[in-house]
């Protein structure tokens, strides 16, 4: 034996080594590798949840922004109906006030003109009646005034 080299001994510490590797193999390994496999499988779990999850509100948060995007688009359409709706009302007022203000207008100017006409009416009886007052003084006093001349140039005064 060269070397000091005993086959036995190299034999028990192979024996020895795979006796440490069974044990160690059974007492560590499968339990560590079965406690990581049920880990793994976990969070692989996990993560199929969070993942269809993520994909579910996805697919929520689509259908809300649709849900939003034609709720903006009905709000605009109501907008412009109140709006088209509040023109014509306001068309329909404005033509009526238009149509009462010529009304009022309309009945003004009849009004107007029946008072220009009773007064004219009445301005020309006082200047008929001044005419016939001024006209009777005129005869009196023209009477009165020939009476007078004839008086006067009788007694031979200037």
């Amino acid at each position: 034996m060269p070397l000091n080299i005993d086959i036995q001994q190299i034999l028990l510490h192979m024996l020895n080594f795979v006796i440490l590797f069974a044990a160690l193999y059974f007492l560590l390994y499968k339990p560590v590798r079965k406690f990581m496999d049920n880990r793994n499988k976990y969070y692989d779990e996990l993560e199929e949840k969070t993942n269809s999850a993520l994909s579910e509100a996805e697919k929520s948060k689509q259908e809300y922004e649709d849900k939003l995007a034609s709720l903006k688009a009905e709000e605009k359409q109501i907008k412009a109906d109140a709006a088209n709706e509040a023109q014509i009302k306001a068309d329909k007022i404005i033509s009526d006030a238009q149509t009462k203000a010529a009304d009022i207008i309309a009945k003004s100017k009849q009004r107007a003109a029946k008072e220009k006409d009773s007064m004219i009416k009445s301005a020309n009886k006082e200047i008929r009646h001044i005419a016939e007052e001024a006209a009777q003084k005129l005869v009196i006093d023209g009477e009165d005034a020939y009476e007078t001349f004839l008086n006067a140039f009788g007694n031979g005064e200037n």
